[in-house]
């Protein structure tokens, strides 16, 4: 596997994605050839999630190439030193995760997102689940944090959600 190009090779898949939504392609099988799809699997990330940016680049002009490169790249560092390149073998329940209205310490969105970026980290999310979606895009913008950020912090907090709930906190606070 090569690494200093990633990347590039990331962008043009992007581009590709991009370009077959705007041209009106929705079936993903036709979205990449074996050896684009063994590369993005190598590195931890699925056809569905650039379906996903491409999608809603389309949609509504977000999350763009360099947040979705940001999010990959945090994604893949997991995937390759914490996964050992093995992907999971679960795939977090999408009802299972709290609602969107749900609060903690007075902060919508919060307690599902949590969940979603740790599912996200492990590469266990659902094709229904976006991380980075218009919901998540929304609680990223309106708090000042960038979504590939929100990913680290979760990931350096992995077994104490508390800690990541007083850094946003904080963050709010500062805003």
């Amino acid at each position: 596997m090569k690494h200093y190009d990633f990347a590039d090779k990331f962008r043009a898949l992007y581009d590709q994605a991009v370009q077959l939504y705007g041209s009106g392609v929705t079936d993903q099988t036709k979205y990449f050839n074996a050896a684009e799809r063994a590369f993005l699997a190598a590195n931890g990330i699925t056809v569905q999630n650039l379906f996903d940016y491409a999608e809603d680049h389309h949609g509504y002009g977000e999350p763009g190439y360099d947040r979705a490169l940001a999010i990959e790249l945090v994604r893949r560092d997991y995937f390759l030193s914490v996964q050992g390149a093995k992907p999971s073998t679960t795939i977090v329940d999408a009802g299972a995760l709290p609602a969107k209205s749900a609060a903690v310490r007075g902060i919508e969105w919060l307690p599902r997102l949590i969940p979603k970026t740790k599912a996200k980290l492990r590469g266990e999310l659902p094709s229904n689940l976006m991380y980075s979606c218009g919901g998540d895009r929304a609680f990223f913008r309106t708090h000042d944090i960038h979504p590939a950020e929100f990913l680290s912090l979760v990931w350096r907090n992995l077994g104490d959600d508390n800690a990541t709930i007083d850094w946003v906190e904080q963050r709010i606070a500062r805003k």
